[in-house]
């Protein structure tokens, strides 16, 4: 059972796709999370300042939307190990996909951009056959 709402999904998505917008009409920046996360390591440059505040906002964002009473995202049931061994699966895929679901599903479908027409695909296809397998 999931606590999905179509008005709070209406609400955050169309906040997502407000924000890669600003960013690439504001700075002409493409909001692919792992792109701005794994560029804070290799040598940002004068592009450190913006990365640092679109990662700090990915952290606060939540924080305050709680203090207004929004319901957020609680971590899931499972081994720590296995968050773990997630998190670095999907660190890899992002890598090896050349994007994540935020630069590929948000940012290049809305540019049609074939490759990541594809990715999204493969990335939708994956979530539905691992949700079949794990809870099936």
């Amino acid at each position: 059972m999931t606590d999905f709402t179509p008005y709070s999904a209406i609400l955050g998505g169309s906040l997502i796709g407000l924000s890669a917008l600003l960013l690439l009409i504001g700075i002409g920046r493409i909001a692919g999370i792992s792109g701005i996360v794994s560029r804070l390591w290799q040598n940002p440059g004068p592009d450190l300042s913006w990365r640092l505040y679109f990662i700090v906002g990915l952290i606060i964002g939540p924080i305050i939307a709680a203090l207004f009473g929004v319901k957020t995202p609680q971590i899931p049931p499972g081994s720590p190990y296995m968050l773990i061994i997630a998190g670095f699966l999907v660190g890899f895929g992002t890598v090896y996909g050349s994007g994540c679901t935020s630069g590929h599903g948000v940012c290049g479908l809305s540019r049609l951009s074939r490759r990541s027409i594809v990715a999204t695909l493969v990335f939708i296809l994956t979530a539905m056959i691992t949700v079949a397998l794990f809870r099936g």
